[in-house]
């Protein structure tokens, strides 16, 4: 059973989040080529080489969705904007179906008692931004900082939170260094100068959105807990080394103006020159820290002593795994939700993603969920104890509101508390769904 509303502080906000591309439909509504759609064009990337041009319909059926945010009682929707939608060239003259949609579904939200928590970027960079080397290309964060202040000039003075750019992780080393996520690179110069430049735009956002008098602004990081395969230095060593390059490299640079020097060891001779000289921008201060926190990792070193940097490897975990072979590991977020605020202080955190993609409703009933609702009960009442141990946890996000395209992966992995038949877009809520209705009903 899930924890009740009232197990939480009187203030604590619960919420869904969802992405553009994953749900809109970026084939509607003049929407510009994303490095996406030219990823899962090409084969081998993306299973049945499966892309967003429909996803959820979303673009058509958002007041339907907002309908069901609503229903299950969230206080917050996190969703995010499309750059090609708002910029189909990524610079140069708006879409106007583009702002006009993201202005409906704010005034959307607003009208059904819903805060508007907007992530400006959720991975679907313009093709011809990454014509001319993406986030390999200092430039972008200029380029950001335009998109930024031309939707939030439009958005900006309703949405509640504002956060520059969903997990930087992913945007950098996930998709430069180990070729899994668009642009699909394997390269390691590639990879230092896109894990600098997401963060030398984050801060440009921020610093942009300050200037247009906003406020509540943060950062989303994705975190994964890093476990040494047994106790050998070696393995000490590798556990470290991925904790340094998933977690605290982006947390160090937005918070501190420092990369750990485990990271350094192995990108420092292929960061752009004077990149020290960023931080004055990066650590742009914000008023909140985003976690998303799904799994942990087990890590050893690689068997070649002359492997290069990061020379480690990862092994298979014992614990029970979610269909994307995720374990499920609650006491991760645990450790996150104490060990965060060594860099944050304290700045509120919100859990802006958790959850799963679930293993019984692939087989029979889609809208049975029960491991769903074992995963975020578990997850839930680690924050609960956060909370009572005087961390300032206040909210807690669940990730995702709808089935969707779970990018390299299409549509197989089904994160939703919302069933989505792709054939005919029909949307059921599951189980979890009820559940948390359930648990969150005001008394």
């Amino acid at each position: 059973m899930l924890p009740h509303r009232t197990d939480f502080p009187s203030d604590f906000l619960f919420g869904t989040a969802t992405s553009a591309y994953q749900i809109e439909g970026h084939a509607k509504g003049g929407a510009g080529r994303t490095h996406w759609d030219d990823f899962a064009a090409t084969p081998g990337n993306v299973a049945g080489a499966e892309n967003g041009a429909v996803a959820c319909g979303h673009l058509d059926l958002w007041a339907k969705d907002l309908d069901l945010v609503k229903g299950a009682g969230f206080d917050v929707y996190r969703f995010s904007t499309s750059w090609a939608r708002v910029l189909p060239e990524g610079r140069g003259t708006p879409n106007p179906a583009g702002l006009d949609f993201y202005d409906r579904l704010v005034d959307g939200m607003l009208e059904r008692g819903i805060k508007p928590a907007v992530t400006l970027y959720h991975w679907e960079l313009p093709s011809p931004l990454s014509d001319l080397g993406g986030w390999r290309n200092r430039d972008i964060a200029s380029w950001f900082a335009d998109f930024t202040e031309i939707i939030m000039s439009r958005i900006g003075d309703r949405v509640w939170s504002a956060a520059p750019i969903n997990e930087p992780w992913c945007v950098s080393w996930l998709s430069h260094f180990e070729g899994h996520h668009a642009p699909g690179l394997r390269d390691i110069r590639a990879t230092a100068r896109a894990m600098h430049h997401v963060l030398l735009a984050h801060g440009r956002a921020i610093e942009v959105m300050r200037g247009l008098g906003m406020s509540n602004l943060g950062a989303v990081c994705n975190m994964e807990f890093a476990a040494p395969v047994d106790d050998s230095a070696g393995a000490q060593r590798a556990a470290l080394v991925q904790d340094a390059i998933y977690n605290r490299f982006f947390l160090s640079g937005i918070t501190k103006g420092t990369y750990p020097t485990e990271v350094l060891e192995g990108i420092e001779p292929y960061l752009p020159p004077g990149w020290q000289d960023d931080f004055a921008s990066i650590t742009a201060p914000i008023d909140w820290i985003g976690v998303n926190y799904y799994t942990r990792k087990i890590y050893g070193p690689v068997d070649d002593p002359s492997a290069p940097w990061p020379a480690t490897r990862e092994h298979d975990g014992p614990l029970p795994k979610t269909a994307m072979g995720w374990e499920v590991y609650p006491d991760g977020l645990a450790h996150f939700l104490k060990t965060v605020p060594e860099y944050t202080g304290s700045l509120p955190i919100y859990v802006t993603e958790n959850g799963m993609a679930g293993l019984v409703e692939r087989q029979g009933d889609p809208t049975h969920d029960p491991d769903r609702i074992a995963y975020l009960a578990d997850h839930m009442r680690v924050v609960q104890d956060a909370i009572a141990g005087g961390v300032p946890v206040k909210g807690y996000f669940t990730w995702s509101l709808l089935d969707n395209y779970e990018w390299a992966l299409g549509y197989a992995p089904r994160f939703g508390l919302v069933h989505v038949d792709f054939e005919t877009l029909t949307r059921t809520p599951k189980a979890s769904y009820h559940a948390l209705r359930k648990a969150l009903t005001r008394p």
